[in-house]
């Protein structure tokens, strides 16, 4: 290779997104040899076909991968290394879990005041009704509320309410022990979805609250603690209390439709109402096929999003479940129909973009 084909460490560096005391220290660690080095000057060189090599090691160090799990991935094949990346990002994950949820055992301690009972519940209904709101949670980092789940108790229910602006969704459970206790606050999603996987093992869970979250006490455990949100939660209730009458109602077989939505193509749904006769069509007007559906009230035709529809009609309890239309560009209420304790709002379409 000509003198001219090779690169000063400089114009390596600016090509690779990699500074001059990295591509140094690299070299050392053998992650990533220069070309040539002057036996006079110590002058690094590289060559052009080296720059693969270091953009993939800058990534690899971006995402916190150690040095040796680097060179492994290095030498590795695509599958191998794409494995690799993957089993560290799942123990940054983990990791960072658990630091959480250490961190909120240390606030509760640190502050060490005794917290307010809010419910007793069966751990698995609650782990249960924390994984059915959380799916209409978002991560939005200016936006932090949506990844938040609303927790509302009173005398007799307690009412977990969730919603990233294009889904809403709603639970409301009896306790098995009522307190006189009035409480509200949003408590971060992911430290709830967390809790339920111990919580569903548990027969029982006391939730008492403090000024930086709930905690979840259970027997022979210890206890289990989620940290609050605190920018204020959409108003739902005068949303809810707004909604005007359904002009009409479908009724369909979950299971079902959740297989048609499964099997269809597209990113669009459309539900049509002629002369009582709902049909399920995909965005090329396709027919889901007879989902033994039924529906009274007044003609009509909308249109979703299948990343909006399909979690709010999986998320329903029960076999059935039921909508309620009140036309094309207002919320539809996806309910159970056997049960009406939770509740999901999905908002519909314009194919054309006229809203949202």
């Amino acid at each position: 290779m000509q003198p001219s084909d090779l690169m000063s460490i400089g114009v390596f560096a600016g090509r690779s997104g990699l500074t001059p005391s990295a591509l140094r220290f690299y070299a050392d660690s053998e992650l990533l040899v220069p070309a040539e080095v002057d036996p006079v000057s110590g002058y690094r060189f590289y060559r052009p076909d080296q720059l693969p090599r270091a953009d993939m090691l800058r990534q690899l160090r971006e995402i916190g991968m150690p040095l040796a799990a680097v060179r492994a991935a290095l030498d590795a094949g695509p599958a191998e290394a794409a494995r690799m990346i993957d089993q560290h990002v799942a123990k940054v994950l983990e990791d960072a879990a658990a630091a959480r949820r250490q961190a909120a055992r240390l606030t509760a301690a640190l502050t060490d005041a005794p917290g307010i009972p809010i419910a007793t519940l069966k751990g698995p209904v609650l782990a249960d009704a924390v994984e059915q709101v959380s799916s209409a949670t978002a991560r939005e980092p200016s936006m932090p509320v949506l990844d938040g789940i609303h927790i509302e108790a009173g005398p007799h229910a307690i009412t977990l309410t969730a919603t990233d602006r294009y889904r809403l969704s709603t639970r409301t459970l009896v306790p098995d022990e009522l307190t006189a206790a009035t409480w509200s606050a949003t408590v971060d999603a992911g430290d709830l979805r967390a809790a339920a996987n111990e919580m569903r093992r548990c027969a029982t869970v006391h939730v008492e609250a403090s000024a930086h979250g709930i905690r979840l006490r259970v027997a022979e455990r210890d206890d289990l603690h989620c940290r609050l949100v605190t920018e204020p939660f959409p108003d739902y209730r005068a949303m809810l209390a707004n909604l005007p009458e359904p002009t009409t109602r479908v009724t369909v077989a979950k299971y079902a439709l959740l297989r048609a939505l499964e099997d269809s193509a597209g990113e669009h749904i459309a539900l049509s109402v002629t002369d009582g006769v709902p049909e399920f069509l995909t965005g090329e007007e396709q027919s889901l096929g007879s989902l033994d559906a039924a529906a009274t009230g007044a003609d009509v035709r909308i249109t979703f999003q299948l990343t909006t529809f399909y979690p709010a009609i999986s998320t329903a309890i029960g076999p059935d479940v039921m909508l309620d239309l009140r036309g094309q560009d207002l919320p539809v209420t996806v309910r159970s129909a056997d049960r009406g304790d939770l509740t999901t709002l999905a908002m519909p379409i314009d194919p054309q973009g006229a809203f949202r």
